[in-house]
């Protein structure tokens, strides 16, 4: 899987995933026009994104109701990272049956799995 951004100027730039094209920018008071999400929200929103489909995905492949849905990522900053990310998951069932499909998706969500382990990353 690969994905390449070009920058456009500004704090602003083009990404490219697949056929798909992501505008990314920075807000005005850190000197960005605010045409996109900020590299870090999108951070949050593949965490939020990937355990609502993993959610989804053990529902459907157990035949378990699921309503409204709802999965919500904030990140607390430290410096230039994030030193906490919190996720409240929400949905119109029980407590007991959301936390029966929550605890099955924690471990197919390959955002969430790849934050929480040791990852090599280099610039190259």
């Amino acid at each position: 899987m690969r994905v390449s951004s070009h920058w456009e100027g500004s704090y602003r730039c083009r990404v490219e995933v697949r056929d798909f094209v992501l505008r990314v920018d920075e807000p005005p008071e850190y000197g960005g026009d605010d045409t996109g999400p900020q590299p870090t929200e999108l951070l949050l929103a593949a965490v939020a994104s990937c355990l609502t489909l993993a959610i989804a995905h053990v529902a459907r492949k157990h035949a378990r109701p699921l309503v409204d849905l709802q999965v919500a990522a904030e990140g607390q900053y430290d410096g230039p990272r994030f030193k906490r990310v919190v996720v409240d998951v929400s949905a119109d069932i029980s407590g007991a049956s959301l936390q029966w499909l929550v605890d099955r998706a924690v471990g197919l969500c390959y955002v969430s799995n790849t934050l929480e382990c040791e990852l090599e990353y280099r610039v190259a």
